[in-house]
């Protein structure tokens, strides 16, 4: 695998809570590896910590499959390793939770999300109080918490914030989901800022190491600075909303720090936290990238403002010239790279909408082709017909003239399904049309049952396949119609080869209900939440496109998308008669 698909495949994998707690270990790892080796304490002692954290680690990953055994788990993990930390006189740090490590706070949290979302509400109640309940054991057990009622008061506000949030979140995902690119919006989203999400997690780490031991209002800040992440990570959604709400978040936690000792404290850059400037430099990226032209320069002006607010309070009526001319210029600058690489990604995103458009635009150049094709095959064959009838009824005319009669009924009805097949395939030619033709469909017979026969067990999509037909009572199929159809299942299986992930079957569906001739192609594999299958994304071709094409070309219906269990599933009705379904302008 290639080094720059490593990231993609490990949060496809594990998600992006579980890339986040790993980022959670690495920041303990990178602050107790130096702590092991300094000169406080015995040598190595830091050290200690790290099977705790390993073993809790993996329950919260365990949690995704078995949340109640792992919760459990990892409760009585939390309580002996803290049991082991006093008796051998190992001092953790403080985190958001007086000393509950990075990794340990992210896995509590991740196994409260787990035990909500999957457990009856009874049970995950239970569940929930234990965890609850065996952490504050472990914070009174590491800590002299009691001596300290400041401390105290911020760790169990800082706690009940974190249970409130993993709980209501579990909530809202409990809620039935909505199927397609709506319910995977803001999960497509993240997993394409995937190095903005990684370095905003790292930031706030970091703050979550000063807001142990500051207080409630540095609790604030860092609530400010989470609610910042987060219109940086949503910008590319709503830029407008996102510039709006960063402003008045940066106002809020620089007045806060103004006001109260939590500046003291605090790690910041004259009134703004490191993940606020990141943010604030993510949002004004994408606001030029994506935010409507005139209102751009008005957004960025906001944000300027706001910043420029902030840090004049922090330093004051009497700051020095110089100070402000150096966080002039090297605001002018950042914001300058900001608006410049913002210009740059818009113009990118409009030479590779130009891009998708021309391949589009070929795929849908191929498709009539190949339409065009099938209608000379179609007209051929009626045409044959026609002259075939009228040879014959020549040559039998001297004899018998009353043959004519007959042959002049074969005939009419023969250009009657001519002109209404050529009428189909027609429309072909005007629009937009996607998509592209294939070695199969090219070399298909006027029987549909047997194409289907042969493309399933010849098996050129790589996976086994499971044919059902119920064409009882229809007698001869309209040759566009059967043509459309054996390209929908053709395509449909080269899908599911391509692009399905442990897919171990397929199964064809194709019966007729009345006027109409349904079509269903579905599989088992597993749904991972990436583009639908060959609708022009960045890896797949235009396939579906094609397919839509076609069916909207029969005047049919078709619906494609994933499955609540896992898989992929296409059904498309074709109708059987010529005046079926909606009507496009002649």
């Amino acid at each position: 695998m290639p080094v720059r698909d490593v990231p993609a495949a490990v949060l496809r994998r594990f998600g992006l809570p579980g890339v986040v707690l790993f980022a959670a270990v690495l920041c303990d790892v990178a602050i107790i590896a130096p702590a092991a080796l300094d000169d406080t304490g015995p040598i190595l002692q830091e050290l200690w910590l790290l099977p705790g954290i390993a073993a809790i680690t993996a329950c919260a990953l365990w949690a995704a499959t078995r949340p109640a055994a792992a919760a459990l788990t990892g409760a009585a993990v939390l309580l002996l390793s803290s049991l082991g930390y006093w008796y051998g006189g190992i001092v953790s740090y403080t985190a958001l939770l007086d000393e509950i490590t990075f990794a340990e706070t992210v896995a509590g949290v991740l196994l409260v999300y787990h035990v909500v979302l999957a457990l009856p509400p009874l049970l995950a109640a239970c569940v929930t109080s234990v965890l609850v309940v065996s952490t504050v054991i472990a914070v009174v057990v590491r800590t002299d918490l009691f001596r300290y009622p400041q401390l105290m008061g911020a760790t169990l506000f800082a706690g009940t914030v974190l249970l409130l949030l993993a709980v209501l979140v579990a909530v809202l995902h409990r809620q039935p989901r909505q199927r397609g690119a709506e319910r995977s919006a803001t999960a497509t989203l993240l997993r394409k800022q995937w190095p903005l999400v990684v370095v905003l997690a790292a930031l706030l780490f970091l703050e979550l190491f000063y807001v142990g031991s500051s207080g409630i209002f540095s609790l604030v800040v860092l609530l400010c600075s989470f609610g910042a992440a987060g219109t940086a990570l949503l910008a590319p959604h709503s830029p407008l909303w996102s510039s709006g709400f960063y402003s008045a978040l940066v106002v809020t936690s620089g007045g806060i720090l103004r006001v109260t000792d939590a500046g003291s404290r605090y790690a910041d850059f004259e009134g703004l936290p490191i993940s606020q400037i990141v943010s604030g430099m993510a949002v004004v990226v994408f606001v030029v990238r994506y935010g409507p032209p005139r209102r751009t320069p008005w957004l960025i002006a906001l944000q300027s403002a706001a910043v420029a607010v902030v840090v004049v309070a922090h330093l004051g009526p009497y700051g020095r010239a110089e100070s402000f001319r150096i966080l002039f210029v090297a605001a002018a600058l950042v914001l300058g790279i900001c608006v410049a690489l913002g210009m740059f990604l818009r113009a990118r995103d409009s030479e590779r909408a130009r891009a998708v458009a021309t391949a589009v635009g070929d795929a849908q150049t191929a498709e009539r082709m190949a339409l065009a094709r099938e209608l000379h095959d179609v007209v051929a064959h009626h045409v044959t017909g026609i002259v075939v009838q009228a040879q014959a009824a020549r040559m039998l005319a001297a004899q018998n003239p009353a043959v004519v009669v007959d042959a002049l009924g074969q005939i009419e009805q023969a250009g009657t399904d001519a002109m209404t097949a050529m009428r189909r395939l027609v429309r072909s030619m005007r629009g937009e049309a996607p998509a592209g033709a294939s070695e199969f469909s090219e070399q298909a017979t006027t029987d549909l049952a047997a194409d289907l026969r042969r493309l399933v067990t010849n098996g050129n999509h790589g996976v086994p396949t499971e044919l059902e037909l119920d064409l009882d009572g229809v007698g001869a199929l309209p040759p566009e119609v059967a043509r459309s159809a054996l390209r929908l299942v053709q395509e449909s299986l080269t899908n599911v080869g391509k692009h399905a992930e442990d897919v171990t079957g397929a199964a064809v569906a194709l019966r007729s209900t009345g006027e109409w001739l349904h079509l269903r192609v579905s599989d088992d594999g597993r749904n991972s939440g990436a583009a639908p299958r060959g609708d022009g994304d960045d890896t797949s071709g235009y396939g579906l496109v094609g397919m839509r094409e076609r069916v909207d070309l029969l005047r049919g219906r078709l619906v494609a998308g994933p499955l609540d269990k896992g898989g992929w599933q296409v059904e498309a009705w074709l109708p059987l008669t010529g005046d079926t379904g909606r009507r496009d302008s002649e």
